[in-house]
């Protein structure tokens, strides 16, 4: 092991993020929305942060509404960085295909 991977402290792990598809215009890529809680540093107020996150979806399964969640990857373009895993949730009221 090499200093550089020790310093990172996840050797071998990718990480993965839970979120909700907002837009699957795109070919092969859906942008997910993750949401994470935050406390404030001084008023001590807990915040909703989102960050949105293009994931490479091989089959085109995803749609909008879909909860997901993305592992990290080597980059695929040059702001796709991430790979559906699952579909964890459908949206409401819509059947997947097949």
């Amino acid at each position: 092991m090499t200093n550089d991977q020790m310093a990172v402290g996840h050797v071998g792990r990718r990480k993965t993020r839970e979120g909700v598809v907002v837009s699957d215009r795109m070919d092969k890529t859906v942008v997910v929305s993750v949401e994470t809680m935050k406390r404030h540093a001084l008023y001590g107020k807990t915040m909703r942060r989102s960050k949105k996150f293009k994931a490479h979806d091989e089959e085109n399964r995803c749609r909008v509404g879909d909860v997901v969640r993305i592992r990290e990857s080597r980059p695929i373009s040059k702001d796709k960085c991430w790979v559906v895993e699952e579909i964890l949730r459908h949206r409401e009221g819509i059947r997947p295909e097949g």
